[in-house]
């Protein structure tokens, strides 16, 4: 007669399937952190499958393709005909997403948008360019991307709470018309691939970020940083340089359409 597995051997083979399962979701190696107790761990798993149903049905119901998007409750899809979403993504609870926007809204694969962010481009009064997300990014609870000028955000860019992303001005010379009538500005935002981003950074019009940046809590950055940089202060400055040969350039925006 087969005898049970000991149960430190069951717990071992449930954990394995659990990481192998969303390893298969995400697209690539993914595994717990030894340290944390089974029955924690299968709870969060068991609410994330939740997610993973509500995103399929919303993608269903919305006629988009199913592509393993987490969705937690209170989540806001909004002109999503004009939102790509690639594989393994998580949107977690409040997020609200508006495509609207003349090159629409991608977000790639296994990308995280915290809790209670928004990600939008347009006002009804003018049509803005749209937003590229690239694989593996992630932003943290209540951020914010204006992207009225576009803001394309590269490859593996970790960033935290509150983080912001302004990308058009308004005008303001005249004095005999309010501010807001005297119309706005746009260049957009670019943030190249492998950068960390603190808590309550703000990203001004016209911003570009080279490769590889570090920009610290609190600063608000404004021109163009060199890769390798890292950058701190209100206004942001460069205070040293992860690299101690020639900095490379920064690259010239990719178009959101094509990503290069």
């Amino acid at each position: 007669m087969k005898q049970d597995l000991p149960v430190t051997r069951k717990r071992y083979l449930l954990r394995r399937s659990l990481e192998r399962l969303i390893s298969r979701i995400k697209g690539r190696e993914y595994s717990f952190d030894p340290e944390i107790p089974l029955g924690p761990l299968v709870s969060v798993a068991l609410r994330r499958l939740l997610w993973l149903v509500r995103g399929n049905l919303k993608s269903m119901l919305l006629r988009q393709r199913l592509c393993g998007v987490f969705v937690a409750p209170g989540v806001t899809w909004r002109n999503a005909r004009m939102i790509r979403f690639g594989h393994g993504i998580t949107l977690e609870r409040g997020v609200i997403v508006d495509g609207l926007s003349r090159q629409g809204v991608e977000i790639g694969d296994d990308v995280v948008i915290g809790p209670y962010s928004v990600i939008r481009a347009s006002m009804l009064t003018r049509l803005g360019e749209g937003v590229r997300i690239g694989k593996r990014s992630a932003m943290d609870a209540y951020s914010y991307i204006g992207a009225g000028g576009g803001v394309f955000i590269g490859d593996c860019v970790i960033m935290g709470q509150h983080v912001s992303f302004h990308a058009e001005n308004h005008q303001y010379d005249r004095l005999d018309v309010p501010i807001r009538e005297q119309g706005i500005t746009r260049k957009g935002i670019v943030i190249e691939d492998d950068c960390w981003v603190g808590s309550n950074v703000t990203f001004l019009d016209g911003v570009r970020v080279g490769r590889g940046c570090v920009i610290a809590a609190g600063t608000i950055v404004r021109g163009e940083i060199p890769a390798y940089s890292v950058v701190a202060g209100v206004p942001g400055r460069v205070i040293k340089t992860r690299k101690e040969e020639a900095i490379t350039p920064v690259s010239v925006a990719p178009s959101l359409v094509s990503g290069r």
